[in-house]
């Protein structure tokens, strides 16, 4: 068992799998609605933790988001000179070239990367390394990203977080029937609470400097309002209900945060 309690599948990011997914995401962009208020979160929270000044070059580790929506591609464009994406997926890849022609992308693991050390000055890596099957492969991916990002460059990463209830029960329950509820669309694997993401952050080369809990909305219910409002409500409507999903931001600043969060957010510097 993992650290999530999830059995582990050698097989849960396998390429061909998230290749099928991204070939429906690119036809059906589902969840539009839904992902465009994460979207918008993830981009307050790079104005805030990128630096405007000395990022050159600057990674994604996932680029669903921006075959569905925009993404988080106009925002780190306006940061650094050149945006790299990559995805295990390359029609995702693919995909998300064809949609933002400013940016260079590539198929490859997070696990073995092909770029030279000390390569980047930001990785951005928003709910992406929690789709492996156990949290050794996370350690992995972490000292690999560490690898390519030069001392003094700054990690922003995003991780689901066990410390919330409802990602701990998803965890341990049976991934086929949420799938088939389409409540949980595509694999999710083992991931930790903000204590020990820390560490293992640290320990893979960085030093933390800041965490926060991100995304309070009760999500299984906003995801399935956002549905009908993106279905049947007008763009008006629509507006409104991100800023009404956005009130529960308010959130973080509770005592009860780490337990109302979907995820925990990272910033972290490059141990020099």
């Amino acid at each position: 068992m993992t650290a999530t309690g999830e059995r582990p599948d050698t097989t849960a990011r396998a390429p061909e799998q998230w290749e099928e997914l991204a070939g429906q995401w690119g036809r059906l962009h589902p969840q539009t609605l839904w992902r465009t208020y994460c979207d918008e979160l993830h981009t307050a929270l790079i104005e805030r933790w990128l630096p405007d000044e000395g990022v050159e070059r600057v990674l994604k580790t996932d680029l669903f988001d921006e075959i569905v929506t925009e993404g988080l591609y106009p925002v780190l464009a306006r940061r650094a000179r050149v945006v790299v994406g990559m995805d295990i997926a390359a029609r995702a890849a693919a995909q998300a070239v064809e949609r933002h022609r400013g940016l260079s992308a590539l198929a490859t693991d997070a696990r073995s990367l092909p770029f030279a050390d000390a390569s980047f000055d930001a990785i951005v890596s928003n709910s992406t390394l929690d789709h492996f099957p156990s949290l050794d492969d996370l350690g992995v991916a972490l000292r690999e990203l560490a690898r390519i990002t030069r001392p003094g460059g700054v990690l922003l990463l995003t991780l689901d977080n066990l410390a919330n209830p409802v990602v701990a029960l998803r965890s341990v329950l049976p991934r086929v029937p949420l799938k088939r509820l389409g409540l949980v669309p595509y694999y999710c694997g083992a991931t930790c609470g903000p204590a020990r993401l820390r560490r293992v952050v640290e320990e893979a080369g960085f030093v933390v400097d800041r965490v926060e809990a991100l995304l309070h909305c009760p999500r299984v219910l906003a995801v399935a309002a956002a549905r009908l409002v993106e279905r049947y409500g007008s763009p008006a409507a629509q507006r409104r209900y991100l800023r009404h999903l956005a009130r529960y931001e308010r959130l973080a600043e509770w005592p009860t945060r780490e337990r109302t969060s979907y995820f925990t957010a990272v910033r972290a510097v490059r141990a020099i």
